[in-house]
């Protein structure tokens, strides 16, 4: 990896901070007449703990991660825009990317006026690591890996990935949004041998919680830093972090309903591999199944019909005729296959 300082952009690197007045003063007290908070309607008339540090000892306690490894933001989105802003000179730099992926990727990049450049999976839904190094140029700040991927479900395989660590010099970036529902171990442990690692992970899929809005980023003491000293102050909202910290006492229901997804994941790629019309059911390491189909847009147009919503993927790279299906409860997945064989019919 290249210096983390030859990495920044050089404004990032000199910026001066804001400062808020929950930096200046952290602890307990008997009066607070330091931010212009409304002194009624405690206790949310108070402005949320900036750096989130209840929260973030929690996770540490969980993920066996230091505190200071650790960033929080307004879903992974938050932290994947820091990151094009904190390292990619507008219409100078460039990030590399797999395809197909997640599409944050490639709109985060235009926001910013960052070039993407696009190395294709092989037919497998591999990584060509060499294409994708064969990509980079001395202006590549950011390569994106998510595993298991968005939209075709599978993890990637580890000596790739840390194949790429070592021989890419400038960020790597794992979206583990899907991890606790693969076979396959997080890459957490090794963030200590690679300080060019940068993971993400979410409280959006299995937890349950995409509606307060929380990603995690974990990384290198001095990646958080630069992602700190730039996100809007009070970014984590006093609900979001409570919410937090109430499903972290309470793994147990995670882990429950991580159990009963992967059940029906099983029973329906059984079931949606013996429709007529569905030509192949791609294995998934996921909360979701990538099908391929006959008439991808008649079958979404018919669910559609039936008050059934799925993903239409049949327009992205490598999934001609493709459907993304999320693995739903028991019920719901009973009424899509019985809309499935209606179509059929």
């Amino acid at each position: 990896m290249k210096p983390l300082n030859q990495l920044i952009r050089p404004n990032i690197k000199n910026l001066k901070p804001y400062s808020s007045a929950r930096d200046e003063y952290t602890g307990e007290a008997a009066v607070f007449l330091d931010a212009n908070e409304n002194p009624f309607n405690q206790p949310y008339n108070r402005y949320p703990d900036p750096y989130q540090r209840k929260v973030k000892q929690k996770i540490s306690e969980f993920k066996s991660v230091s505190d200071t490894n650790i960033f929080l933001g307004n879903g992974s989105d938050e932290p994947i825009d820091l990151l094009f802003r904190a390292f990619c000179e507008p219409g100078i730099d460039n990030v590399v990317s797999i395809d197909p992926t997640y599409g944050m990727y490639q709109v985060a990049a235009d926001i910013n006026n960052v070039e993407v450049r696009r190395v294709l999976l092989t037919d497998e839904f591999e990584l060509d690591v060499e294409g994708l190094l064969r990509a980079c140029d001395d202006n590549t700040k950011l390569l994106f890996i998510c595993s298991p991927n968005n939209p075709t479900g599978n993890c990637f395989r580890k000596v790739d990935i840390l194949d790429l660590l070592r021989r890419f010099d400038g960020i790597v970036v794992l979206d583990e949004a899907y991890i606790d529902f693969a076979p396959e171990k997080s890459l957490l442990s090794k963030l200590s041998d690679y300080s060019n690692l940068v993971i993400l992970q979410t409280f959006s899929k299995a937890w349950g919680m995409a509606g307060i809005r929380l990603g995690m980023a974990f990384a290198s003491s001095d990646i958080v830093e630069v992602l700190s000293n730039i996100k809007y102050p009070y970014n984590i909202n006093v609900l979001t972090q409570e919410k937090a910290l109430e499903l972290l006492d309470n793994e147990s229901n995670k882990q429950y309903w991580v159990s009963q997804l992967l059940a029906e994941r099983d029973n329906m790629q059984v079931a949606l591999a013996d429709l007529s019309f569905v030509a192949k059911v791609y294995p998934s390491d996921a909360n979701y199944l990538l099908i391929k189909v006959n008439e991808p847009k008649a079958v979404y147009d018919f669910l559609v019909s039936k008050q059934i919503i799925i993903r239409d993927r049949s327009s992205v790279s490598l999934c001609e005729g493709c459907l993304r299906v999320t693995i739903g409860q028991p019920a719901e997945n009973s009424l899509l296959l019985e809309a499935l064989t209606m179509f059929e019919k």
